[in-house]
């Protein structure tokens, strides 16, 4: 006999007290993450503090940090946070509680708990919901994998330059930076 799982809405999360544990909403059941390290907290920031630093200067949007909800899908509800969020500024206004919509960029630094399946899973739930870029930051490779769709996908080495394309114009910053 099978079980039948409770799912539960964007809304009824928000309500819901987790203490310090980092939770996502994933088709409308929760999934508890594992809690950050540090060489992913330094690069999460590094990212973050770049992109916001441009979006500010160039008044492009709005720059989210990691814990920031993202409603990506209703019936059952998908919640996510990713390290680093931004919304363009057509899009963006502000939010008391989850952002209700995809961020245009997605940036996710892969934690050394987090399987490919996870990953993987994640950029599907952002690409589906429309999401125009993802960038995938792998500290163990020192790359970064930027995802436009399923099959515009490629991978950066220390080597290369990471550039905003047209979700963010001009910017442009050399992966090395990134895992100074």
């Amino acid at each position: 006999m099978a079980i039948q799982t409770q799912l539960i809405t964007a809304q009824e999360f928000e309500q819901m007290k987790f203490d310090d544990a980092h939770v996502e909403l994933v088709r409308g059941e929760i999934i508890e993450m594992t809690p950050a390290g540090g060489n992913h907290g330094e690069i999460a920031l590094a990212i973050g503090a770049l992109i916001r630093t441009f979006v500010t200067q160039h008044q492009l949007g709005k720059t989210y940090a990691a814990e920031t909800g993202f409603i990506l899908s209703h019936n059952p509800d998908t919640v996510r946070a990713p390290d680093v969020g931004f919304i363009v500024a057509a899009r963006a206004r502000s939010y008391e509680s989850f952002v209700d919509g995809t961020p245009d960029l997605a940036v996710e630094v892969v934690s050394p708990g987090d399987s490919h399946e996870e990953v993987q899973q994640k950029v599907l739930d952002y690409l589906n919901a429309g999401t125009k870029m993802i960038w995938i930051i792998q500290p163990r490779t020192r790359t970064i994998t930027v995802h436009r769709s399923l099959k515009d996908v490629y991978t950066l080495t220390e080597d290369d330059a990471l550039d905003g394309a047209d979700v963010l114009p001009g910017f442009s910053v050399p992966v090395q930076d990134i895992f100074k």
